[in-house]
């Protein structure tokens, strides 16, 4: 399939917004859809790229369209994609660095899903590739025929990679994903923890290839063979297509669009909840049409990266691979299993997710009573931090909660605990469960940045005066006197100080402040507005 031949597609409404006979007939090899502002890790020779152009402004001018358009370039991709819907058309300055560039650019009306564009590459690869003649397969004619089959019967990729490697002796390949979780392996692959995996999919060793379907950065396909001469590259990359194939039929039909459906009422239901007496009724309802488990004990976990673009969709698209880790190390889980372990993986099967605005992303996970879901979102991360190192995630955890009349609080709880992590480690990602409240400092981090800086304000008032040096001073020696537990001599010996210039110090805080510093609660106010810097 050619470039050119993406104009021919019917429904889709693609236009030629700039590119020459020649960069037209380039063969496309796959499709990447990405909104990273230089996404050249994740391209691979030949692809076309899909942007919704989110990481572009009005105000960004040339220069960053070029960054992009050369990242392109730089990456082999033979043609650039650029969606309609988030400014209205193609910018001129885009237009002006493909042309400077030489990419392709083409453009893809707002009302055209990107989805809708990718498999119907796929699906026009695949009918050029099975209208081709047997020997030019490298795949045997009754191999081909199996997994034809397969994939018309709803094959599992399980099945699919254990066909599809039969007749080389099956040898031991995973189907991973970008953050190490393990979609299918061969009967002769051995399990795999997810860091191994993704330490192995960046490795040196054995052969890796990518399944070019529509996915996001966390959670697109590899194949993973251990041995790099385990099977002929071009008979991998028929197995690809088929595993291509697959995810393309199952990534999104009626059902997953009526799961989607009764997971976003759950959602929107539980955010009424929060501010609204609950209506127990139609939360039971809507809990049991996103077929959660009626009994037991639930948790709320929100996400979203920052970062990246902000994408609509960024902090479902993380959410959505950590449980699916959780839910895959449940069907794993071995008998022997301690019984805590137990209780966790069997209940992680179960949880509702939908995104919210600005990114945010809120599920609602079915969990054991003395399940580890905090602990186990901790354990994998940072493997999906590696898969976006732009994005930087951060997910709030509320307490475990009786049943869905409760769920409003825990939602409470866990947007608390999201703000702790964004505030306790600027830059780092993090997961904070709101049972992780158990200091002040950790309780404060939640706080909103504004009421944390009107109380610092209001709290500390003169000290905060950069204006003169000698607040500084006392804002310094308020803070060692506090952290020496209100010790004149340990401060005095901390400052290189004689303990009657701490005395005479303190005393100034005291008067500036209007706070007694021989009194607990008010050593607490000035502790408390100290941590809200």
């Amino acid at each position: 399939m050619h470039v050119d031949h993406l104009l021919t597609i019917e429904g889709l409404g693609i236009t030629l917004v700039w590119g020459d006979e020649h960069l037209m007939s380039r063969e496309i090899a796959g499709v990447t859809a990405t909104d990273l502002e230089d996404p050249t890790r994740f391209l691979e020779p030949g692809e076309i790229v899909l942007s919704g152009l989110v990481w572009w402004r009005p105000d960004d001018g040339r220069a960053r369209a070029d960054r992009f358009v050369a990242a392109l370039r730089a990456g082999g991709a033979v043609a650039l994609l650029a969606g309609e819907e988030t400014h209205g058309a193609v910018p001129g300055e885009l237009v002006d660095a493909c042309r400077a560039h030489r990419v392709a650019l083409l453009s893809v009306p707002a009302r055209t899903s990107f989805r809708a564009v990718t498999e119907a590459v796929y699906l026009r690869q695949w009918g050029d590739l099975s209208r081709r003649p047997a020997p030019h397969h490298a795949l045997p004619e009754n191999v081909r025929g199996q997994l034809s089959r397969l994939l018309e019967l709803g094959a599992g990729p399980a099945e699919l990679l254990e066909s599809a490697f039969a007749h080389l002796g099956t040898p031991a390949c995973h189907l991973l994903t970008s953050s190490g979780r393990t979609v299918a392996r061969t009967s002769s692959a051995p399990a795999l923890p997810a860091p191994e995996a993704a330490r192995r999919l960046h490795g040196a060793t054995g052969t890796t290839l990518r399944v070019q379907a529509d996915a996001t950065a966390y959670d697109a396909w590899h194949l993973h063979l251990g041995e790099e001469d385990a099977a002929p590259p071009r008979v991998l990359h028929e197995i690809a297509e088929v595993l291509a194939q697959h995810r393309h039929r199952h990534g999104g039909g009626d059902v997953a669009r009526e799961r989607a459906r009764a997971h976003d009422a759950l959602i929107a239901l539980i955010a009424l909840a929060d501010t609204a007496a609950p209506d127990a009724d139609a939360l039971a309802e809507a809990v049991r049409s996103c077929g959660l488990p009626g009994e037991g004990a639930y948790r709320v976990v929100v996400a979203a990266p920052e970062g990246g673009g902000r994408h609509p969709d960024a902090g479902r698209d993380l959410l959505a691979e950590a449980l699916r880790h959780l839910r895959a190390a449940a069907a794993s889980a071995p008998v022997s299993a301690s019984a805590t372990s137990a209780l966790f993986t069997a209940a992680s099967a179960y949880f509702a997710l939908a995104p919210r605005p600005g990114g945010e992303a809120v599920a609602v996970v079915h969990t054991g009573a003395d399940d580890e879901l905090p602990e186990r979102l901790r354990e994998v991360w940072p493997l999906l931090h590696a898969c976006r190192p732009d994005a930087v995630p951060h997910a709030g955890v509320s307490a475990r909660v009786k049943g869905p009349a409760e769920l409003g609080r825990a939602l409470v709880q866990a947007r608390y605990a999201l703000a702790g992590a964004r505030n306790t480690a600027p830059g780092a990602a993090r997961v904070t469960a709101v049972d992780d409240l158990s200091t002040l400092e950790a309780l404060l981090a939640g706080v909103p940045d504004d009421v944390r800086a009107a109380y610092r304000s209001s709290t500390l008032g003169p000290l905060l005066k950069e204006s003169k040096a000698s607040y500084g001073m006392l804002l310094e020696t308020l803070e060692v006197f506090l952290g020496n537990n209100g010790s004149w001599a340990r401060t005095a010996k901390a400052l290189h100080l004689h303990v009657n210039t701490v005395h005479y110090r303190i005393q100034r805080v005291e008067a500036l402040t209007g706070r007694d510093l021989s009194r607990l609660d008010h050593k607490l106010d000035l502790r408390a507005a100290l941590l809200c810097r």
